[in-house]
């Protein structure tokens, strides 16, 4: 795994892997169910990643969408890829919503709904709650 992928916790924040990609609880949730997709190349550049690896991007983004989908009753989806402190392909992925959700015993507000998400407010995890929001999303994924 990648100097990224390790700084987002894996494997303790593990929820799916595929080939080419692994799917992150993000230790600081802007909305609950926020998610890093990260590549699990070397490439800094989208356009460097293999075409395997865009091709898959199909089946994680999909397996995605419809767990949080039942998780979490987004109404929209955001992927940023801001890679500006982290360089390796990866996607924050943040579920977007009208007020609260609440998962695992957390409950988190969309700070900027119905705007750009408000990163800044994010809630960090700690490991409990790291855990029980990896048990909570997992099965979803299943």
């Amino acid at each position: 795994m990648n100097a990224t992928i390790e700084k987002f916790g894996h494997p303790a924040t593990l929820i799916a892997e595929y080939d080419h990609w692994v799917v992150l609880l993000r230790p600081a949730q802007p909305t609950l169910g926020a998610l890093v997709l990260a590549a699990k190349s070397n490439a800094t550049a989208f356009g460097d990643l293999p075409p395997e690896a865009h091709a898959e991007l199909k089946t994680a983004t999909a397996a995605i969408e419809a767990a949080l989908s039942h998780a979490v009753g987004y109404a929209k989806i955001n992927y940023l890829m801001l890679m500006m402190v982290d360089p390796h392909v990866h996607f924050h992925v943040l579920p977007r919503y009208d007020g609260e959700r609440s998962g695992a015993g957390l409950t988190v507000g969309d700070a900027g709904w119905p705007g750009q998400p408000d990163l800044g407010q994010a809630i960090k995890l700690d490991e409990t709650q790291i855990a029980a929001l990896i048990g909570w999303l997992k099965p979803y994924f299943a």
